[in-house]
């Protein structure tokens, strides 16, 4: 793939066979972040589980310190007083049938579902279209709950689902280049802290196996391992 002149030049600032130190290499990563917009940071962590294995699944949510930097557009799904409770916690969409309706048609224009349990014979009827973009509510990420405002809440200031894919590697956002390093590192650590807490007791061998992180538009860098797991200590 042939990489733009801006991609380059950012790769050239990167050792690809070393692993950085926390802050360097956040300090890198906002150095590399050169496109106009305020780009993304991201987050991919290899870990040493076997995702065929239900137990060794890992998915859950992490509320970040500083947010994600990004404005979270939340769909409610729910009847009666659910639905005031959700407009008033600062819901961008709220309703059911002509949401489901207007889904079903190929609407997607939202960050986020949160539904509530008596409605979920109607959304589970979603699941093609909700499903492969990552949007199913799940009472594991806490998106089918009864409590929606303070689910809505969660989400718009700064809570983010995470799972590994079918290769044991976990891809999360933890804010934008435009951030602080000291705000990155602790959205960083906290992000790492849940994770590292959900070590599956049937997983063998080293847990978190390589961490990389990167801008949107930006070359990886690779994180020092043992510096990160020692500063959670």
């Amino acid at each position: 793939m042939k990489h733009s002149r801006r991609f380059e030049t950012a790769k050239a600032k990167v050792d690809r066979l070393r692993e950085y130190d926390i802050d360097e290499a956040l300090q890198l990563l906002k150095e590399t972040a050169t496109a106009k917009a305020d780009e993304t940071v991201e987050i991919a962590v290899n870990l040493g589980v076997d995702p065929r294995k239900a137990d060794q699944m890992i998915r859950g949510t992490v509320a970040l310190p500083h947010g994600t930097g990004k404005t979270v557009r939340v769909l409610v799904l729910a009847k009666g007083t659910k639905q005031e409770e959700a407009s008033s916690a600062g819901a961008d969409y709220v309703g059911l049938e002509e949401y489901v309706e207007k889904i079903s048609g190929g609407w997607t224009d939202f960050d986020a579902v949160i539904a509530t349990p008596d409605v979920m014979a109607q959304v589970g009827k979603l699941g093609k279209v909700l499903g492969p973009r990552g949007l199913m509510p799940n009472p594991k990420s806490g998106t089918v709950t009864m409590e929606v405002a303070n689910a809505v809440k969660e989400i718009k200031g700064g809570r983010i689902d995470f799972r590994t894919d079918k290769s044991g590697i976990l891809h999360a956002i933890f804010g934008k280049a435009s951030f602080e390093v000291p705000k990155l590192r602790e959205n960083l650590f906290e992000l790492a802290r849940v994770v590292n807490r959900m070590k599956p007791a049937s997983a063998k061998g080293q847990y978190i196996a390589g961490i990389t992180i990167s801008s949107t538009f930006g070359p990886g860098i690779k994180l020092n391992r043992q510096a990160l797991l020692t500063a959670l200590k």
